[in-house]
């Protein structure tokens, strides 16, 4: 079976050998597993079954250094790490001085041929067409976090028109998402912190549930397949989740939630992406632990179908080289591939 043939049928609950994976890297990680092996042919042993095509715009210009702003008025600081919000446009909680940008600044014909010629180039691959910041995140780098927060809870009427109208504007750049040829359309929205729901379940189910719902029906009649990345816990939402039809949640975040528990109780009607301990094991652990955790991940996540085998986040800067060859030989060892 081709890398996208694996990951439909692990969607559709189907068990497969191999499992899909997808392995991504940051920082100069890539740069010392090429010193460690020797060279650069390890990387075309990988085959990340999912792939993300170019999107419309980044959520920041990381060449723009020290400071972006981007095409909602949003200055971020570039030049240090994580990127982050300096200047919120949204001073006062005043829908009157919002604007949000129109689609042409997204949907530019240089971006349309790069889009279409990643496309042509990866035609076994499953592919996500993507944007950046979803309905939550959006809200706070508009308003300023804090300022969201306190919005969600004291000045309700204003945070719900808030995400009203980023829903509404999403929404149109999801339609000309779906008009590509692609499997699924891919959203980013970080609710989840380490210990739960960022805005608490209840308000989570007042101000997003029901607008997601709307965009991932949106996504369905287009033909489309449903994912969102979503880092932390959202263990008090996984039945909201599920209810209103995302098809595959990524991300899976070990140290905030099971990714065992989970299966056992939605592993029929969604499919987990990720469960590999981006803060744990993958940092902390032995290469021998490593590979016990990805041989646990493949027998116990994979039972059934509805896996994709990733690390919860990309390798990070700082990972000891031999974990990073760890997970690099255990992924491909599933795969029954070897480094050349």
């Amino acid at each position: 079976m081709k890398a996208k043939e694996l990951v439909y049928a692990q969607i559709h609950h189907q068990e497969t050998r191999p499992i899909p994976y997808t392995l991504d890297f940051e920082g100069e990680v890539d740069l010392a597993l090429d010193r460690h092996y020797g060279n650069r042919k390890w990387r075309d042993t990988l085959s990340s079954a999912i792939l993300r095509i170019p999107q419309p715009v980044p959520w920041v210009d990381e060449s723009s250094v020290p400071r972006y702003m981007d095409p909602y008025g949003t200055v971020w600081r570039t030049d240090r790490r994580p990127h982050y919000v300096e200047t919120a446009p949204l001073s006062n909680p005043d829908l009157g001085l919002l604007r949000f940008p129109k689609m042409e600044v997204f949907f530019t014909a240089e971006w349309r041929e790069k889009a279409e010629a990643f496309i042509k180039a990866h035609p076994d691959r499953f592919l996500v067409a993507t944007f950046s910041l979803g309905l939550f995140e959006r809200s706070w780098t508009l308003r300023g976090f804090e300022e969201a927060l306190m919005d969600s809870a004291a000045n309700p009427e204003f945070y719900d028109a808030l995400i009203e109208g980023i829903a509404q504007h999403q929404m149109k750049i999801v339609e000309r998402l779906l008009e590509l040829p692609v499997d699924g359309i891919m959203f980013s929205d970080d609710w989840g912190y380490q210990e739960g729901v960022l805005l608490g379940p209840e308000k989570w189910r007042r101000y997003l549930k029901p607008r997601l719902r709307r965009m991932y029906q949106l996504t369905h009649e287009g033909g489309k397949l449903a994912l969102s990345h979503c880092c932390g816990s959202v263990t008090d939402v996984m039945s909201d989740i599920v209810e209103i039809g995302l098809d595959v949640l990524e991300s899976v975040q070990p140290e905030a939630m099971d990714p065992y528990e989970l299966k056992k109780k939605y592993g029929g009607r969604i499919c987990f992406w990720g469960g590999l301990g981006s803060q744990s094991v993958i940092q902390f652990g032995s290469p021998q632990e490593i590979r016990e955790e990805v041989q646990r991940l493949c027998s116990e996540m994979g039972r059934g179908g509805g896996y994709i085998l990733a690390p919860a986040k990309a390798l990070q800067p700082g990972t000891p080289v031999q974990n990073a060859a760890a997970v690099v030989e255990a992924f491909l060892e599933q795969a029954d591939v070897a480094i050349t």
